[in-house]
Parts: structure tokens; sequence; C-alpha cells
């Protein structure tokens, strides 16, 4: 493993050094969860910059997940810790640190 970093570029390894999230993606979410609940849910493991359920473009009907945004990534790693496989609006939940999107390809 050090041998792999050690051979890393030092751009490669500024990005890998930053490659952390503060912000959780929650699946599995009740169709009926609001924002504000969600938000609510959530804010027992620190300061929430946003909070959204993420909506059918169409119909604007949820989706059944979810992204909650903290101010630091400690906060966001407890919430993951204290609410993984946690029963929430009578639902199991799951919930992870968000991936990053990929850049899109041909701009």
């Amino acid at each position: 493993m050090l041998a792999r970093i050690a051979s890393l570029s030092p751009a490669r390894l500024i990005f890998r050094k930053r490659d952390f999230s503060s912000e959780i993606f929650i699946s599995r979410l009740s169709y009926y969860t609001t924002d504000k609940e969600l938000s609510d849910a959530f804010s027992a493991f620190g300061t929430i910059k946003s909070a959204r359920i993420i909506r059918d473009p169409r119909t604007n009907r949820p989706k059944g997940f979810g992204f909650v945004n903290y101010a630091t990534e400690l906060e966001a790693q407890k919430a993951v810790k204290a609410m993984d496989g946690r029963i929430f609006r009578g639902r199991l939940i799951f919930v992870e640190i968000a991936k990053r999107k990929p850049p899109s390809e041909g701009g």
C-alpha cells in the first residue's frame, strides 16, 4: 500500500487526500418523508448545511432516497455510524458517505 502511494505524483496525492465528503446518502426512505423530517432526524449529529429528498422530475414524487450535507466530514461519519441500519418512519434505512459523481464526458 505504501509503495503504491509513494508512486503517485504530488498532484494525485492532493486529490487523494481531499477524497472525503461531508455529504451522506440515505436510501430506503419512506415516500412520505419530507426534507424537514430528514433534516430534523439527522441534526443530532452536527450542523446540517442542506437536506433534500430526491424527487422524480416528471411527477415530483419522492424516489425514496436523499442526501444530507454536514458542515464537517466528522459529523457525516457520526451520522452514518449512528443511523445506518436503523428504523426511520417505519422503514429500515441505509446510510453511507455519498460518492462523488464522475466528471461528465463530452462536457
